[in-house]
C-alpha cells in the first residue's frame, strides 16, 4: 500500500523550507497532497477505550454486536472494523456504523470496500509484527486519501498517538493498562476532569516528560533503535 510520503531529508525540500533546517530537522516531512476519506478506518483487536464504553450501553461497537460479559481490555472474538466521522478542530469524533461509512464515502465518490479491506490487511501485518516483539496493538486508526484515483494512506501510521500499545508481559484482562501510548496524557485528563469542551489546558512538564519517557521505549521495542529527538 502506498503512502504519501516523500522525505524528510530537509535538505531535498524546497529552499524555503531548507533555510529553517536548525528548528525543523526531524520535526517535518514532505508528503503528497491527497484528496481525504472524511471517515477515520479503525481497526479493534481488543475492547477499549470508546469501544468499551459503547459496549457497555448497548452491547455493541459501531454495530457489532458482541458477546454478552466481556470485560475492559478484553481480547474480542476477532478483529472488527470500526470507522468513525473525522470531526472538525475542536469537535470529537464520533463512532459510526460501516453502513453509515458506507453512505457518506459514496456521497463523495470513495470506496468503503477498498478502505476497510486495506484498513484490516496493514492492521493484521502490524499486529504480527508487533506481537513478534511482545507487543499487543489493542487498535489502531489509520487515514487514507486518493490521489490519481489510487488509494493512498496519510496522516501517521501505527504511532502512540494513532494506536494502544501494551506491553504482552503486563497484560491483564479486565483493567486499564499501562499503556505504552498517549493513554497515559488521557488518565491525566480524566483525573483533573478536563471537560472536553473544546479549549486546552497546559500539561506538567512531568506530564510531558512521561509520556515522552513511554514514546520512546515503544519506538524502541519495536525499531530496535533509539528515537533521535
Amino acid at each position: 500500500v502506498k503512502n504519501h510520503m516523500i522525505t524528510c531529508d530537509i535538505d531535498k525540500m524546497p529552499k524555503e523550507v531548507q533555510k529553517h533546517k536548525e528548528v525543523l530537522k526531524g520535526r517535518c516531512m514532505l508528503v503528497k497532497k491527497l484528496k481525504m476519506i472524511p471517515v477515520e478506518a479503525v481497526c479493534r483487536a481488543y475492547l477499549t477505550g470508546s469501544g468499551f464504553k459503547d459496549y457497555q450501553k448497548s452491547g455493541a461497537v459501531c454495530g457489532h454486536k458482541l458477546p454478552e460479559g466481556l470485560r475492559n481490555c478484553q481480547k474480542l472474538p476477532s478483529v472488527i472494523f470500526t470507522p468513525a466521522t473525522k470531526a472538525a478542530f475542536g469537535d470529537h469524533d464520533e463512532n459510526i456504523t460501516e453502513e453509515q461509512a458506507a453512505g457518506i464515502l459514496k456521497k463523495q465518490g470513495f470506496n468503503f470496500k477498498d478502505l476497510k479491506e486495506t484498513a484490516l490487511k496493514l492492521f493484521g501485518e502490524a499486529v504480527k509484527y508487533a506481537e513478534s516483539k511482545g507487543i499487543i496493538i489493542a487498535d489502531t486508526k489509520f487515514e487514507m486519501g486518493l490521489l490519481e484515483g489510487l488509494l493512498i494512506v496519510g496522516d501517521e501510521v501505527l504511532t502512540p498517538d494513532s494506536s494502544r500499545y501494551w506491553d504482552k508481559k503486563k497484560y491483564v484482562v479486565g483493567q486499564q493498562q499501562d499503556s505504552l501510548d498517549k493513554q497515559y496524557v488521557r488518565d491525566y485528563l480524566i483525573s483533573i476532569n478536563f471537560d472536553r469542551d473544546g479549549g486546552g489546558v497546559p500539561l506538567p512538564k512531568e506530564v510531558c516528560e512521561k509520556a515522552m519517557e513511554k514514546y520512546k521505549e515503544i519506538f524502541k521495542i519495536l525499531t530496535g533503535k533509539d528515537a533521535e529527538l
